[in-house]
């Protein structure tokens, strides 16, 4: 099954944070909706990994999805 995964770019060393690792199905690109959130998620994914390298101490707590409507 394909997967997006989102780490930093210290992703070599084994404690590097895995900031989004989800499956993906043809159903996320189906409708308009259903890609926005696909994207949103991967957004706060790639600004979380942004402020990680950063400031390795700002892990992130783990977002909610929002549920679909």
């Amino acid at each position: 099954m394909p997967r997006i995964i989102v780490t930093t770019e210290q992703s070599k060393r084994s404690d590097a944070p895995v900031l989004l690792d989800e499956r993906v199905h043809p159903e996320h690109l189906s409708d308009e909706h259903a890609a926005a959130q696909l994207v949103e998620r991967i957004g706060w994914a790639v600004t979380d990994a942004s402020d990680v390298e950063r400031d390795p101490a700002q892990r992130p707590a783990k977002r909610q999805a929002s549920s679909p409507s």
